[in-house]
């Protein structure tokens, strides 16, 4: 059966409503990433209470614990140990905690910033790369993922437009190059059309080998020339030639992972609530 769910803040961060909204459309799976005022892994004990309980009175399951660990940070900028570092390691253990105490084993990640040029031949390797950056991405994630392997859970590192991961191509070669069960890929190909990726067949193709460990959809219209980005309707936006073909070929291929909903889009003069109930109907057509 298909595993379908929300990132419940993009209903409201109103964790009650947001769990009321998501039932009644028939969604089984949270994914939580803010709580009321706080982000996942702030919670005081009182309010990991509150929201496990909520959790089992309208009876969803947790897909994801959802904190942006180690996003936006140089990687120039930052070593192994600094605090800045321990910071967001101390953060991905809370997360993990929480996560264990949700009954999910599922953790996300982020890659740092972006470097927009890793690799270079004839020539650019000399002028225009960001020399050494690609590995000191692994350097900096080894301790995540030695954490993630001792502690039983796996990491999915979201393919970011602002990130060092923009990619399905580069999240794989990530998963490869650093060669642990613990550590996947959660793709978001809405993101990576900022770099200017084909999500179908190119993308999916690059992580269907066992890569792909969550899965977030949206829908944008992308100019990357004037660097705007606008959230739309699913089904309305640069995404809206794939979305078939794509569902269709992870029925085909037994995806057995969460599919949640980024309801990120919000219709003029509405909230974000009206705009997952915009998007909610098309999503569980496509996924279900």
């Amino acid at each position: 059966m298909p595993k379908l769910g929300v990132i419940t803040d993009g209903i409201s961060r109103d964790f009650e409503r947001a769990l009321q909204v998501m039932t009644e459309a028939d969604l089984e799976y949270a994914e939580l990433q803010f709580l009321w005022d706080k982000e996942v892994g702030d919670l005081s004990d009182d309010e990991m209470a509150k929201a496990k309980a909520l959790v089992d009175q309208y009876g969803v399951k947790v897909s994801c614990i959802s904190r942006h660990n180690f996003g936006g940070l140089l990687i120039g900028q930052v070593e192994v140990g600094d605090e800045i570092y321990n910071q967001h390691m101390d953060g991905l253990k809370r997360c993990i905690a929480m996560a264990k105490e949700f009954g999910t084993q599922t953790v996300r990640i982020m890659s740092f910033r972006r470097e927009m040029i890793l690799f270079g031949k004839n020539g650019a390797e000399h002028w225009i790369i960001s020399k050494g950056s690609w590995e000191k991405l692994q350097q900096l994630l080894t301790p995540v993922v030695n954490l993630a392997e001792a502690e039983q859970v796996t990491l999915v590192l979201e393919t970011g437009n602002n990130a060092m991961i923009p990619s399905a191509y580069l999240g794989a070669k990530l998963v490869r190059e650093m060669g642990s069960d613990h550590l996947k890929i959660l793709w978001d190909p809405c993101n990576s059309i900022y770099a200017n990726e084909l999500t179908y067949p190119d993308g999916y193709d690059c992580l269907n080998n066992g890569s792909l460990g969550h899965f977030h959809i949206k829908d944008a219209k992308v100019d990357m020339p004037k660097a705007l980005v606008e959230f739309c309707e699913l089904g309305k936006g640069d995404m809206a030639p794939i979305l078939q073909p794509l569902a269709d070929r992870l029925k085909q291929d037994g995806y057995d992972g969460v599919t949640s909903l980024e309801s990120v889009y919000r219709p003029t003069g509405g909230n974000f609530e009206d705009g997952f109930k915009a998007s909610v109907k098309y999503f569980k057509q496509l996924f279900s």
